[in-house]
């Protein structure tokens, strides 16, 4: 089966400034997270895969189909919901979003009877015959899902599905998005500013850093790939049991009086910290692993350079920055 998007040295160059440089990877998970600073190509990429920009160098594939030669096809596969509105505004939105699936390739008649099915879909059944101009910006926001659906794509981008929205709706937003994520019938990829979004609705993210991968990976597996990093709580001479598993080559830090959080080095297990807690006497009444948030391999992935990195953030490096063994807090 082909990847969902294969990137093969792809660049795009406006006048004589380079946007993307020579992306090469595969993405290949049911939600794909676009993410990057102001400026970094995110929209230009989005763009370019839908054959918006033609390509300088290189080229991409969608489901296998090159961008550079199967453009009408790609149409077909692809469903778009752009960060900016592009509505004709006196146009009812059933009107609308049967035009954007005739667009796409369908027959009027199905067109028009899917543009009725994806509005009652994402909650805009009762409101389907209403002008755009008169939408609220929630609703306008759900319009461009509706016709971002409407002809049953394969892929689906999503640029800042939830800009702007208030909680109620962007709840309603993301609920949609999962719920297309989770039905298998068409796979996502959603750019968004706030990691929060991309946390909650993504299993694979792709950072771009001035026009460059920062990182690609899957998002579970570099959450599940830190298991040294260990809070800890406890009772008894936590100052006593600090030293000890110090002694070992664990770095640590209290973060209040009962709280340590620390690194295992290599050869020390979860084990020898029971060990050593019944030795002096210390109970361990809670014991977490903490993993990555989206946040901590954002951040390292803009630290990485110009050159892509291992998108994993490196425990004993935040310990040692705040202080590590007893000398700092977390």
């Amino acid at each position: 089966m082909n990847p969902v998007i294969e990137l093969d040295g792809l660049g795009v160059v406006f006048g004589k400034r380079h946007i993307l440089q020579d992306l090469r990877g595969t993405l290949n998970g049911r939600a794909i997270g676009l993410l990057g600073p102001n400026g970094a190509g995110k929209t230009t990429l989005i763009h370019t895969l839908l054959g918006f920009h033609p390509a300088t160098h290189g080229t991409a594939r969608i489901f296998g189909e090159d961008i550079t030669t199967e453009a009408r096809r790609i149409r077909s596969l692809v469903g778009y919901m752009p960060e900016r509105d592009s509505f004709i505004a006196k146009m009812t939105c059933v009107h609308f979003v049967r035009l954007m699936a005739e667009l796409s390739g369908m027959p009027p008649d199905a067109a028009l009877e899917r543009a009725h099915e994806s509005l009652f879909y994402v909650g805009l059944g009762e409101a389907r015959y209403r002008t755009l101009d008169t939408y609220s910006l929630g609703m306008k926001q759900l319009a461009k899902l509706a016709q971002a659906i409407v002809h049953g794509p394969k892929l689906i981008i999503l640029d800042e599905p939830t800009n702007g929205l208030d909680p109620p709706t962007r709840l309603r937003m993301i609920r949609l998005i999962r719920e297309i994520r989770d039905s298998g019938e068409a796979r996502i990829m959603l750019s968004s500013h706030l990691l929060r979004d991309v946390e909650e609705c993504c299993d694979e993210i792709l950072v771009l850093k001035d026009g460059r991968i920062a990182a690609n990976c899957n998002l579970e597996e570099e959450r599940k790939a830190n298991r040294k990093f260990i809070e800890l709580e406890m009772r008894g001479d936590n100052r006593a049991f600090a030293e000890a598993v110090g002694r070992l080559g664990c770095e640590y830090a209290f973060t209040n009086e009962r709280r340590l959080k620390l690194v295992l080095p290599e050869g020390v297990e979860i084990r020898d910290l029971y060990k050593i807690a019944a030795e002096r006497e210390v109970q361990i009444r809670r014991l977490n692993y903490k993993r990555d948030s989206l946040e901590d391999i954002f951040l390292k992935a803009m630290e990485g350079g110009d050159t892509m990195v291992e998108a994993t953030a490196t425990p004993s490096a935040t310990v040692a920055a705040t202080g590590g063994n007893g000398n700092g807090s977390l």
